[in-house]
């Protein structure tokens, strides 16, 4: 027995049945995807609690989860971090979910904790807390590297927790060869 809706069209018991499949796919899915990406968020700020070693242009540095590098504030003070506001839109604070985690090369007891101004917990290595650099976009780029903003250096921090600082590249000679002895008067 056919049923008729409105229209006038056959409504069928099997187009009833393919609209609540496709219904039910697309909330299975959208639900994955809301999840996967507050994942990705998560990720993303730098929450993972993970810090290993990388080697780079720099040489071995520390590094999070995501391969980012992390940095030391030169203005930082016993332990204490000295970058909020928008300083830490720059240079967000690696904040701590879970337990730290060493990866290679790293020492697990110079990995610690220090309490932000806005409670949050975040890592420090040595004492000094870690950071990452907004234009660091991919894994291994250091261009925060030796950055003088917010009032003091930015530098990679190495295996031992001490700043990585950039080698200045060897003085270039500036003198010129003339055929004739240079004129001894001024």
């Amino acid at each position: 027995m056919d049923k008729r809706n409105s229209g006038g069209r056959v409504a069928t018991h099997d187009a009833t049945t393919h609209t609540a499949i496709v219904l039910t796919l697309a909330l299975v899915l959208g639900v994955i995807g809301f999840l996967a990406a507050g994942s990705v968020a998560r990720s993303a700020s730098g929450k993972t609690g993970s810090v290993s070693l990388r080697t780079t242009k720099l040489g071995p540095i520390l590094v999070n989860a995501r391969g980012h590098t992390l940095y030391m504030f030169a203005k930082d003070r016993n332990g204490k971090s000295s970058c909020s506001g928008s300083c830490a839109k720059f240079w967000p604070p690696s904040l701590q979910r879970g337990k730290a985690t060493a990866g290679p090369g790293v020492k697990k007891s110079l990995i610690g904790t220090t309490k932000r101004s806005n409670g949050s917990v975040q890592l420090t290595y040595n004492k000094h807390p870690l950071y990452t650099f907004a234009l660091d976009k991919k894994g291994g780029q250091t261009n925060g590297e030796g950055q003088l903003a917010f009032g003091a250096r930015w530098y990679a921090v190495s295996g031992k927790g001490t700043a990585v600082v950039k080698a200045s590249p060897p003085p270039t000679n500036t003198t010129t060869t003339t055929p004739y002895p240079a004129n001894p008067y001024p």
